[in-house]
């Protein structure tokens, strides 16, 4: 499919740099395709009322990691302050990152983050450019390895805010709370699963109230979910891959939980991608653990997920095409002209929707 039919003009104004407060408070707009393309306004904390019970939420407990590093590069006398943000684990001691600017690296440098001299309390971190790609992207070998380099990342990191909210604002403590979901807990994530930041424990408490099951996956976020569709078609767009598992227990309950007549709902675009990653063609959940690059744009059948709870996405992004999948290109379109021009707050800290499956019904 043409890329430029996912396009559209959004002001600068409804981009949201801050969360509602409190998160469930956020507007949700409930969009009906098979209903004639029925849309609500409704808020977060509606929820419970808009599902039933013997319905299960998905949620992805990915926990998002301080990957925003600030170091200096060392070259003979040389130093040149350098800036990473971690993309990917891929050893104990190694992380695929994007360095700014990256053209002033070379394989071979050190790299110094944090404050030197006080290595013993994990103020000092020392790695190695071990790899360089011409996109900017590098693969980083650390001094530390395992949890001693996770306890590092945590002390020279910062919280990676999205570029369309860093470009305006930098992160501040404020961050740490608010971009992060209240029940994070695998870490690895570089990105936050953006639709579960608006769950609290009470909005939860009463979900479970009524009768919804609760049910968790993990797909480890990357910053790929930001990058463009620079392709003219869908069909040359290569997607970034991301891990993911799905254990055997929640793949049984949520094939229960069909098979009873309940409804799976998605919290969020990352939970749907790994179900339907693990989907066979009777959209059966199966047990899953790996990686998934998996691209989903109209004419891909969704199999597993009958509900998705999800944010407001970029012009031209895969997670546009994604909801235009779930939900119709026609549909969404016009979901997201009302959402702009009804003053709904877009991206990350924004408000978010709840889309019911388009069956063509």
């Amino acid at each position: 499919m043409r890329v430029d039919l996912f396009d559209f003009d959004l002001p600068a104004e409804r981009i949201a740099l801050r969360p509602a407060s409190p998160r469930e408070a956020a507007r949700l707009m409930v969009v009906r395709p098979d209903e004639g393309c029925r849309i609500e306004d409704r808020t977060v904390g509606d929820l419970p009322e808009l599902v039933r019970p013997g319905d299960a939420l998905v949620f992805n407990d990915t926990r998002v990691i301080p990957a925003e590093l600030h170091g200096t590069r060392i070259r003979d006398e040389g130093r040149v302050a350098v800036a990473f943000t971690l993309l990917k684990r891929e050893g104990a001691d190694r992380w695929r990152a994007f360095a700014r600017p990256g053209k002033r690296l070379k394989v071979g440098d050190r790299i110094l983050f944090g404050e030197q001299g006080r290595a013993c309390l994990l103020g000092e971190v020392w790695a190695t450019v071990a790899e360089k790609a011409e996109d900017g992207q590098v693969l980083i070998a650390f001094d530390l390895a395992g949890p001693d380099l996770d306890q590092a990342i945590h002390a020279v990191g910062t919280v990676p805010l999205p570029p369309y909210i860093s470009s305006k604002r930098a992160a501040d403590a404020q961050d740490l709370a608010d971009y992060q979901t209240v029940y994070a807990r695998a870490e690895g994530a570089v990105a936050a699963p953006t639709a579960g930041l608006h769950f609290t424990p009470d909005l939860i408490a009463r979900l479970d109230a009524a009768g919804v099951e609760r049910h968790f996956v993990t797909l480890h976020v990357g910053a790929g979910t930001f990058l463009p569709v620079k392709a003219e078609d869908t069909a040359e767009h290569r997607m970034h891959s991301e891990w993911g598992t799905i254990d055997v227990a929640t793949a049984d309950a949520l094939n229960a939980v069909r098979a009873r007549g309940g409804r799976i709902v998605a919290v969020g675009t990352t939970s749907l991608r790994l179900l339907e990653s693990a989907a066979d063609g009777e959209g059966r959940i199966q047990p899953f653990s790996g990686e998934t690059d998996i691209f989903i744009t109209p004419g891909k059948p969704i199999r597993a997920v009958d509900m998705l709870m999800t944010n407001f996405h970029l012009p031209r992004s895969t997670l546009f095409m994604l909801v235009s999948a779930f939900a119709g290109l026609d549909c969404m379109r016009a979901a997201y002209a009302q959402a702009i021009a009804t003053g709904y707050r877009f991206y990350s800290y924004g408000d978010t929707s709840l889309l019911f499956r388009a069956t063509g019904r």
